[in-house]
């Protein structure tokens, strides 16, 4: 896991006795508010970002601006979805994410726009210039920055870190949990499988196709949901051939190309791709691209769908 904070709370929060009965005292009375009123003090605590910069919160945050989607997704997956005042274009998950004020478009941010906005917090990440962040910093706004998820051990981190910041460490771990129950029921079913089912999955469509290949968060989706990736054997995000692509004949392909029009249509009107087995057999699937793509609280769902598209027999 890669996250490290140092809290100093107070763990309990005593609710104030409403006395009616005989033989309390007022000192008695005065007494326990004033305990009350001495508990609900926080002190400062420290949050260690990925750049190894300790970030010190006098208080949690009550606004909070996310530059990213799958971090937006973490915040409200935590229940704080009503802190988050600013997210990215791209932000569209929740639903109501898409009514908050857009401050960046995932490279560019606009700093002004987000210093107006007051926030106590920015989550940030480590795509794009990071100079771009200085202004907010300068503005005293305490600047948290995330790597961009490459695995799912990765993403757990990111949660933990997010819940750490906001004040919320154990939904953060409860959340991680149940992540990883839904991950477990699927790897439960595909245990049965005498055979993982060739497929080849495409990002970006003709003319300039690509594919993911070991390494990238693609990848382990494919491999925890029993899914052999033709293309695995080379590394990252691969430029491909259509020939190459025909050699290796895959049984099933998966595209998350939302953006084209009909993209299994076009995939299986490819010239030359008639002879594949996953065009033949009608084995072609578009899925959504925000599900299998986010390094964020849906990766269960972005295994299970893998699974269940692959292997439908095994969900029914």
């Amino acid at each position: 896991m890669k996250r490290s904070i140092r809290f100093s709370w107070i763990s309990t929060l005593i609710l104030a006795l409403f006395l009616t009965g005989c033989g309390v005292t007022d000192d008695q009375t005065a007494k326990e508010k004033k305990d009350t009123n001495k508990t609900e003090e926080v002190k400062a605590y420290t949050v260690t970002d990925d750049t190894g910069k300790k970030i010190k919160f006098d208080k949690v945050p009550e606004t909070v601006v996310s530059l990213q989607p799958s971090n937006t997704e973490i915040l409200f997956k935590l229940g704080l979805g009503d802190k988050v005042v600013g997210v990215t274009d791209f932000d569209n998950y929740p639903e109501e994410a898409k009514d908050i004020e857009h401050v960046s478009d995932s490279v560019n941010i606009n700093a002004e726009k987000i210093i107006s906005l007051k926030p106590d917090a920015v989550i940030a990440y480590t795509i794009g210039d990071e100079t771009t962040l200085k202004p907010l910093e300068d503005a005293g706004i305490p600047v948290f920055i995330i790597k961009s998820a490459t695995n799912f051990d990765d993403v757990y981190g990111d949660i933990g870190q997010i819940a750490d910041v906001m004040g919320v460490t154990k939904k953060g771990e409860e959340l991680v949990k149940d992540i990883q129950t839904q991950i477990t029921s699927v790897e439960e079913k595909i245990e049965t499988l005498d055979e993982k089912e060739k497929t080849y999955f495409e990002i970006s469509p003709a003319p300039e196709i690509y594919t993911t290949g070991s390494e990238t968060f693609q990848q382990e989706i494919l491999k925890t949901a029993g899914i052999e990736n033709i293309f695995a054997d080379q590394k990252g995000w691969v430029k491909v051939s259509d020939e190459e692509i025909v050699k290796r004949n895959p049984n099933a392909i998966i595209t998350t190309a939302t953006y084209a029009d009909d993209a299994v249509d076009e995939i299986k009107s490819r010239k030359g791709w008639e002879d594949i087995n996953a065009v033949k057999n009608d084995q072609v699937y578009l899925l959504d691209e925000n599900i299998m793509s986010r390094p964020g609280p849906r990766i269960g769902e972005a295994v299970e769908l893998a699974a269940k598209t692959v292997y439908p027999d095994l969900f029914k």
